[in-house]
């Protein structure tokens, strides 16, 4: 790496020449003692050292956004290995190792200065144009100007690198949730080089998408479409990669599937996936169709947790309408409210530990959110979810499909089995998680 090349990178990404960025497009900080968050694009989710691990996870499959859904409950994800030997006499011991006993981690907060909402701006959605599609280079002239770069810079001095998509012309910009965790500045560059200090109008982290505002005028702002795309039909992908260097980049792909359900860090997500390459820098960009409207924002991709694992052409990307319902709401209050919550961490219980100890199938809870009902109704750490509304909640599906049709103040009657052989009937009340987490 040259002298240039060294500078660079620690002007962008608060490196000292020769070593590895602190913060590089797209990747979490490491964390004290030396333990790093995984990645998928930007990961959060916590990962025990290599020794811990054992050779039941040959490539771990680490994902990186959240989209905008009814988040009745949080999940922790295995923190250990399914199967182990020696377990401990008290199950809650044997899953206090077994899951993360905190909460999914959230996200750090930003100290951006604030932006003006209740606006009354909002996305339009347009309906697709009559005429033939577009070809990829008229696609690109027409709309890679509408994607911007996004720089973040953290009190430590360390940078994210990621992209933007320029939605009025008068200067909303949107862009993923965690490219401004932990930000004290956000710098919005556009396409001809022009700098702007970018305030925040609001970001909601379940979504994983937030609204910026510069001040500026005359901006080509994107077209956002109110179809959605099809499997199989072309789109491309325009966004900042890995560096400046490499802003503008274009890739192209098809719509690989649509109503990707996936659940990170306890939010379950929505979304669109394409073989559309994606990286790091990626993150807020624009996923288009051929008829240059914006049929997605560009947030993660698939990645192998180990050196020599490669996967490739799995990307995904939130949805049109997602960001619409999303940015509406950020503009009008700074926040989104309205998605009930069950005020408690699951995780499903292994079937060989279920049999070792003697305990029903169910979700084990390793956390109760204060302040929830659920934490007022007397449910605690160690219990065990076995039924929600009569039906079986053996998974984390399970349990989602029992309450889906609960809003905000509706109960839910719940089927807890306690440490001692104890089983409790409870009804917990749904809470709006804008006010739990």
């Amino acid at each position: 790496m040259d002298e240039d090349r060294s500078r660079e990178l620690e002007k962008w990404y608060g490196v000292t020449p020769g070593g590895r960025p602190a913060g590089y497009p797209g990747e979490r900080l490491a964390q004290p003692g030396g333990e790093e968050r995984a990645l998928l694009s930007r990961g959060r989710r916590r990962e025990r050292t290599l020794a811990a691990l054992t050779a039941a996870a040959l490539i771990a499959l680490l994902i990186a956004v959240i989209a905008m859904s009814a988040s009745l409950f949080r999940v922790t994800e295995p923190a250990g290995p399914s199967g182990v030997e020696g377990y401990p006499a008290d199950y809650r011991d044997y899953f206090a190792d077994y899951y993360d006993a905190s909460a999914p981690a959230e996200s750090e907060p930003n100290k951006l200065p604030a932006a003006e909402t209740g606006t009354g701006v909002t996305v339009t959605l347009s309906p697709r144009p009559e005429g033939e599609a577009m070809s990829l280079s008229e696609v690109y002239a027409k709309c890679s100007e509408s994607v911007a770069a996004i720089t973040s810079e953290r009190e430590d001095g360390a940078y994210l690198w990621g992209s933007g998509i320029i939605m009025t012309a008068d200067g909303y910009i949107l862009t993923n949730a965690h490219m401004l965790e932990g930000a004290v500045s956000a710098t919005v560059t556009l396409w001809d080089d022009r700098e702007y200090e970018a305030g925040l109008v609001g970001v909601d982290s379940p979504s994983d998408l937030a609204v910026l505002k510069i001040e500026a005028v005359g901006l080509p702002a994107a077209e956002f479409a109110a179809e959605t795309p099809s499997v199989g039909e072309a789109v491309t992908a325009i966004g900042n990669p890995l560096g400046p260097e490499l802003r503008g980049t274009m890739t192209d792909g098809i719509i690989s599937a649509l109503s990707r359900d996936i659940t990170y860090t306890g939010h379950p997500m929505t979304l669109i996936q394409t073989n559309a390459a994606i990286n790091e820098g990626n993150s807020g960009g624009a996923l288009f169709n051929m008829y240059g409207q914006v049929v997605g924002m560009t947030s993660m991709k698939l990645v192998g947790a180990y050196a020599g694992s490669s996967i490739e052409g799995i990307g995904f990307a939130i949805p049109a309408e997602t960001m619409k319902a999303v940015a509406d709401e950020l503009i009008a209050s700074g926040m989104v409210r309205g998605r009930p919550a069950l005020g408690v961490t699951v995780g499903a219980i292994p079937a060989a530990a279920a049999e070792h100890y003697g305990i029903p199938a169910g979700l084990y809870i390793s956390s109760v959110a204060p302040g929830s009902d659920a934490e007022a109704k007397g449910l605690r750490a160690g219990d065990i979810i076995v039924s929600a509304e009569g039906e079986n909640t053996g998974s984390t599906e399970a349990l989602t499909e029992a309450i889906a049709d609960k809003g905000v103040g509706q109960a839910v009657s719940l089927r807890v089995y306690r440490y001692g052989g104890e089983t409790l009937y409870i009804d917990v009340l749904l809470m709006d998680r804008a006010d739990l987490y």
